[in-house]
């Protein structure tokens, strides 16, 4: 994909590494015609004045206003595209009763491939005006549906990762909704692998194929295997839920006598392009072996609260230096917003660290460690999640994807106050943060093409 070039002047924060925010006062960024950071000049810098006069002169300057800042792209690790009708609703039962209940009636609506793409249309045009610039999708079971998904992405011009959800157990999947057998779910995936690597070939793609068992639980030996074989094959991204509930943890262990990431690693689906979902449950030694293999878990603090019945450890995660980043769980969390994510991953590891029982004395009530911060969360929606995908973006570094967004505080509606008298820039980098919403994105960027407002 190419784009024109252009050059952005303004005040970018990022969080480039866990923890630290990195504030380019007055930057200016050189993006070149494949999208990528070329160059960025900070003020003092010899070439700064005459770049930027240059700039001006060809018309390929974009000048942030009063108010306005730019931002990397979000990077939301885990979304079932196909939950999008659902999305606000559905949310009264446990996991094992909503999947059959609600949502795989639901899904077997997509071998309608219509029903599919205006759905996926009207989903992606959400997420990207939301500030979603690369998302992880789980699809369906569909081989055509998913493929629609994936064209959808690249269409629209968001950076993607799709699977094509495998799940073959006849005695845990409805005979309405599942693939025919475990050989038709691993030649299915191979088809759809080889579909979308042939959309748009070369180095660096928009939109990627996934690996996707949908968990465990809805799998057969033979199909977990076969998957592990692709993966090796082709080396492409896995996904899939691990260890998110009491009923999901307990099921793994009592058939194969150890937890969901010893058994993903014993397929060979445990890689250091495997993203595993939710992972509540993970206990210490599941940790030192996600790590060991490389992998990443895609936090999802929202949907946590409605299907875990626990909080997930996620300073414990980060002190042992997983990969870890945000999903939203479209649509088990009801929110497709990943700045909602920071806020609702905030609050979970406060309740974490600070304990929620008032009948415990203070000591005793929460979990070892301090809560994360505001820098983390951010970092999480960023940098972190691009790090687990291994893709150059989430930040912005020289040779960098340039994927952003432009904020603007003073947008209509917004819920973003600024004082300039008393505000510093950190501060208004934190009200970003806790209180942005969509009226706030005023631009979005991927690879350096606008795909939402105009620059």
């Amino acid at each position: 994909m190419t784009a024109d070039p252009f050059m952005l002047l303004g005040t970018a924060f990022h969080t480039p590494e866990r923890g630290r925010l990195e504030v380019l006062e007055e930057h200016l960024f050189c993006v070149d015609a494949q999208g990528r950071i070329a160059e960025i000049l900070a003020p003092g810098h010899p070439e700064y004045t005459a770049t930027i006069s240059d700039a001006r002169r060809a018309g390929r300057l974009v000048k942030l206003g009063e108010g306005q800042f730019l931002l990397p792209g979000l990077v939301d690790l885990h979304i079932h595209a196909p939950q999008w009708p659902q999305m606000g609703k559905a949310l009264d039962v446990p996991l094992e009763v909503w999947l059959r209940k609600y949502t795989f009636p639901l899904e077997a609506r997509y071998a309608d491939l219509d029903y599919a793409r205006a759905v996926y249309a009207d989903l992606v045009d959400n997420l990207l005006a939301n500030g979603t610039t690369t998302a992880l999708y789980f699809a369906t079971v569909h081989v055509e549906a998913s493929v629609a998904l994936a064209e959808t992405c690249l269409e629209k011009g968001q950076r993607a990762l799709v699977g094509k959800v495998v799940m073959d157990d006849p005695e845990q999947c409805p005979p309405f909704y599942r693939d025919a057998d475990a050989a038709s779910a691993v030649s299915d995936t191979r088809r759809f692998i080889e579909a979308v690597m042939s959309l748009n070939p070369g180095e660096r793609p928009l939109v990627q194929p996934v690996i996707t068992p949908r968990f465990i639980p809805s799998c057969t030996d033979a199909a977990l295997q076969g998957l592990g074989e692709l993966a090796e094959e082709f080396g492409c991204h896995v996904q899939t839920h691990c260890s998110e509930s009491d009923w999901a943890k307990q099921f793994v262990e009592a058939r194969f006598g150890q937890t969901d990431a010893a058994s993903l690693d014993g397929f060979g689906l445990l890689t250091r392009h495997t993203i595993l979902a939710h992972s509540n449950f993970i206990d210490g030694q599941d940790m030192d072996l996600i790590k060991e293999k490389g992998a990443g878990v895609a936090h999802c603090p929202l949907s946590n609260v409605y299907f875990a019945n626990a909080v997930f450890p996620l300073r414990e995660a980060l002190d042992r230096h997983m990969h870890v980043g945000l999903g939203t769980d479209i649509s088990g969390g009801y929110s497709p917003s990943l700045f909602d994510g920071c806020r609702n991953a905030l609050s979970a590891s406060r309740s974490l660290q600070s304990g929620v029982h008032a009948g415990l004395p203070a000591k005793e009530r929460g979990a070892p460690g301090e809560p994360i911060t505001h820098q983390e969360a951010f970092w999480l929606a960023t940098a972190g999640g691009a790090e687990a995908l291994d893709l150059p973006t989430g930040s912005f570094r020289v040779g960098h994807e340039f994927d952003a967004l432009l904020i603007d505080t003073e947008a209509s509606a917004s819920n973003i106050h600024v004082n300039g008298a008393d505000d510093t820039l950190d501060d208004v980098f934190q009200k970003i943060v806790l209180n942005a919403a969509r009226a706030n994105i005023a631009t979005v960027w991927v690879g350096g093409r606008a795909v939402v407002g105009c620059s």
